[in-house]
């Protein structure tokens, strides 16, 4: 309507007026290299979250995990991190191509804290680094290597809030069926799903 109020947020003041400013100590958690703990954080973290954007800004997150310290620490500003078989879509690689720029979330259950870590990153296929970063007798197919440029501690407000690691407020698993989904597009029948949901849970098993 012409009349009706516009309850958009376009400013940096309009947003403090409403969120605030940070305490005065919050600011010294921001670090431009790995310290000890954010270290011993990433050795003990079995999944992050991958967030880029290619150079026109669109966005992707891909979740990446593996067994515990599945990412490589060079130095203080320096991660590897191991890519392995998937759907080839390879959004976040090719925004990693476009634009160079890394947004990871670290995540170490149960822990509450998560680890926020943003800076430049590449695409490499050094043989000794693949195979530095080998699971199940395999090399990694590629690595993306991460210089560090800032990373910080993110507090547990969002996983207490959510009860995230509390087995006991979980609701039963939900069941996705690629098959299903995937044969609807298709417009094909439930033998087709079946057929699609036994390979996918077959490749679960043998092609990770």
């Amino acid at each position: 309507m012409e009349n009706s109020p516009d309850y958009r947020i376009t400013s940096v003041e309009h947003l403090r007026a409403i969120m605030g400013e940070p305490g005065k100590i919050t600011p010294l958690k921001l670090m431009t290299a790995l310290d000890d703990d954010a270290i011993d954080f990433i050795r003990r973290s079995p999944f992050l979250v991958l967030a880029t954007a290619d150079a026109a800004g669109n966005q992707d997150a891909s979740p990446k995990g593996d067994g515990a310290g599945f990412v490589a620490i060079e130095d203080r500003n320096t991660l590897l991190i191991p890519d392995r078989k998937g759907n080839k879509l390879l959004f976040g690689l090719q925004n990693i191509l476009a634009t160079g720029r890394v947004g990871l979330l670290f995540i170490a259950p149960p822990t509450n804290e998560t680890l926020r870590v943003n800076g430049a990153a590449e695409l490499v296929v050094d043989p000794a680094i693949l195979e530095r970063l080998s699971a199940r007798g395999q090399p990694a197919q590629l690595a993306i290597r991460v210089t560090v440029r800032e990373c910080f501690f993110h507090c547990a407000k969002a996983f207490i809030r959510s009860e995230l690691w509390n087995h006991q407020q979980w609701p039963e698993r939900i069941k996705i069926s690629f098959g299903k989904y995937l044969a609807g597009k298709m417009n094909a029948g439930a033998d087709v799903a079946r057929q699609i949901d036994d390979f996918v849970e077959q490749d679960y098993k043998t092609n990770l």
